[in-house]
C-alpha cells in the first residue's frame, strides 16, 4: 500500500510539472507564432544612399526569418543603377516584398513604377498613382533606342513574373503613361488597394503569392508586428540634399554667389560656399531627369543680372534674368517623370534674385570703388620728413603720429621739411612739399641727430 502511494505521490509530481511546462510555454509559443514585418520606406529620389537603405533592409528580414517586408513608396523616379540594385535584392528575396505607394497623394514614378511591380506583393493606397517611366536624360539616336528597348524589356518582364498586364506595364516606358491606383487595379497591373497598413496586413493574410525566384509562400500577416527600419540621421540628412527643389535652389545659388566673388573679389566664404552648393547641386542633377534647356536658361539667367549691373540701365537685362529664372526652373526636370520644381519655390527664388542682385551685389560693386578707411583719412594729411629726408627714390616720413615709407615724384624733400600726402598705395605715400602752416599743429621736426626741435 505505502509502494503504490509512493508511486502515485511520484506520478502527481510529474504531472504537475509536465502542467506547469506547458502552461509556462504557452504564452512563448504564442508570441513566437505572432507574424513579424520588417517595414521600410522609399521616399524621395531613388539614390544609392536610398538603395543600400532598402537592399540592408531586406537583408535583414532574410536573416531573421521574418514574414514579410512592407516597403512603402513614394517617389518621382531616380537613378537606374539605384533601381536595378533595389529590384534585384527584391527578386531573390526568400521574405515576400509588399510593395505598398501611400499614402493618399503618393506616387512610384519613373523607377518606382519598376520597383512597385519587381514586388511579390503591388499595393495601392486610394489617390495615388503609377507610372511614366519612360527613361530619360538621352542622346537621343541609335542609343536613346537600344536604351527604351532595355527599359521595355526589363519592365515586361517584371509583369510576365507576378502574372501582371504587360501592355499596361510596358506603356508606362513607351507613352510615359501614369494610371491611378483604380486604374491599375482594374487594369490588372497591382494587385489590391488598401487605405492603410492594417487594412493592407489583414486582406494579404493567409494569401499564396509567388516570388521572384518562382517559388510560392503562403503570407502570414494579420495582426503582424512591423518592426520599423529606419534611415539614420546622417544618411538621412544626405538623401534629403537630393530633393529636387533643394537641387535647383542650390545649383543657382551657387552660381551666384561664384559671380559676387568673380565679381568682388575678396569675399572668401562666397565662393567656397557657391562652389560646394554647385557640387550639391550637380551631384542631384546625376540622379534627377534633368533638361539641358533647363540649366542653360539658369545659366543665362545669372548672365543677364550681371550684365545689367556692369551696364545699368532701363532694367531690360534684369527683366531677362527674371524670365530667364522663371523659364529655367519650369524646364529644368522632365515634368512627365513626375519631377518639377514648386511654384512656391521658383517664385521665391525669382524674387530673391532680383533683390540679390539688384540690392546685395549693387552695393558690393559701390563699396569697391570707395577707398578704404586708411586711404580717406592718410591722403591730404600734413606730415614732416624725417633726418634722412625723402626722394624720388623713397624715403621715410611721419605722418598722425605714425612712420611710413615714401616716395618724392617732384624732388627731394630733405629731413624736418613738412610734407603732404597725395596718395596711398599699399603702404608706400607719396608725398609732396608743404607749407609751415600746413604742418599739423603740435608736429615736431626731427634733427640731424634724430632729436626734435620745437
Amino acid at each position: 500500500m505505502q509502494r503504490n502511494a509512493r508511486a502515485c505521490g511520484t506520478v502527481g509530481i510529474l504531472v504537475s510539472v509536465c502542467a506547469g511546462i506547458i502552461l509556462s510555454a504557452g504564452p512563448a509559443v504564442a508570441q513566437a507564432e505572432q507574424p513579424t514585418v520588417i517595414g521600410v520606406e522609399l521616399t524621395g529620389v531613388v539614390d544609392p544612399i536610398v538603395a543600400d537603405h532598402i537592399v540592408a533592409a531586406i537583408n535583414r528580414a532574410n536573416d531573421t526569418g521574418a514574414d514579410a517586408v512592407l516597403l512603402t513608396i513614394d517617389t518621382p523616379g531616380g537613378l537606374g543603377s539605384s533601381m536595378d540594385e533595389i529590384d534585384q535584392a527584391i527578386l531573390n528575396s526568400a521574405v515576400p516584398v509588399i510593395g505598398y505607394v501611400s499614402p493618399i497623394g503618393a506616387r512610384a514614378a519613373s523607377a518606382g513604377a519598376f520597383i512597385l511591380l519587381s514586388c511579390p506583393v503591388a499595393a495601392m493606397a486610394p489617390g495615388t498613382n503609377v507610372g511614366a517611366s519612360t527613361p530619360i536624360g538621352l542622346s537621343g539616336g541609335d542609343l536613346a533606342k537600344k536604351v527604351q528597348n532595355d527599359a521595355q524589356a526589363s519592365i515586361r518582364k517584371l509583369a510576365q513574373t507576378y502574372g501582371r498586364n504587360e501592355q499596361v506595364a510596358e506603356s508606362f516606358v513607351t507613352d510615359a503613361a501614369s494610371i491611378t491606383a483604380e486604374e491599375a487595379l482594374d487594369q490588372g497591373v497591382i494587385d489590391l488597394i488598401a487605405p492603410t497598413t492594417e487594412d493592407l496586413l489583414a486582406q494579404l493574410d493567409g494569401q499564396t503569392v509567388t516570388l521572384g525566384t518562382g517559388q510560392t509562400t503562403t503570407l502570414h500577416t494579420a495582426n503582424a508586428t512591423i518592426e520599423e527600419d529606419p534611415m539614420g540621421a546622417f544618411m538621412g540628412f544626405l538623401h534629403s540634399l537630393l530633393d529636387p527643389n533643394l537641387a535647383f535652389i542650390f545649383f543657382w545659388l551657387g552660381l551666384g554667389l561664384i559671380v559676387l566673388e568673380l565679381i568682388v573679389p575678396g569675399h572668401i566664404f562666397s565662393g567656397t560656399i557657391g562652389t560646394l552648393l554647385l557640387i550639391i547641386a550637380l551631384v542631384s542633377f546625376g540622379v534627377l531627369p534633368v533638361r539641358i534647356i533647363g540649366i542653360a536658361l539658369l545659366v543665362l539667367s545669372v548672365i543677364a543680372f550681371v550684365v545689367e549691373l556692369q551696364a545699368p540701365g532701363l532694367g531690360i537685362w534684369g527683366a531677362i534674368g527674371v524670365i530667364a529664372l522663371l523659364l529655367g526652373g519650369w524646364f529644368l526636370y522632365d515634368r512627365s517623370a513626375g519631377v518639377q520644381v514648386s511654384p512656391g519655390v521658383l517664385l521665391g527664388v525669382a524674387i530673391f534674385a532680383g533683390l540679390f542682385f539688384g540690392l546685395v551685389v549693387a552695393k558690393a560693386i559701390q563699396l569697391r570703388h570707395v577707398p578704404p578707411v586708411e586711404t580717406r583719412k592718410i591722403v591730404g594729411a600734413d606730415g614732416v620728413a624725417l633726418a634722412t629726408g625723402v626722394g624720388p627714390n623713397g624715403g621715410q616720413v611721419r605722418v598722425a603720429a605714425e612712420q611710413w615709407q615714401a616716395v618724392a615724384p617732384g624732388g627731394p624733400i630733405p629731413g624736418g621739411a613738412p610734407i603732404r600726402v597725395m596718395a596711398l598705395d599699399g603702404l608706400m605715400l607719396t608725398v609732396e612739399p608743404a607749407s609751415t602752416e600746413h604742418v599739423s599743429a603740435g608736429q615736431q621736426a626731427p634733427t640731424e641727430e634724430g632729436g626734435t626741435t620745437a
